[in-house]
């Protein structure tokens, strides 16, 4: 096996293993079930909880 041979492979392992994360973490995000969650996190900001000092 050539230097070039070995770098190919790992490219190509690099990018199919971070594909895959990246796809694992679109569905975590866009799962139905944290629906709630979201909406829960996303009022947050506009709670009124008194003086924040």
């Amino acid at each position: 096996m050539t230097y070039e041979t070995v770098a190919r492979i790992a490219q190509q392992g690099g990018l199919i293993y971070f594909g895959l994360i990246f796809l694992a973490g679109v569905a975590y995000a866009l799962w139905p079930s944290k629906t709630a969650e979201y909406r829960r996190a996303a009022r947050l900001p506009l709670e009124d909880e008194g003086d924040p000092r």
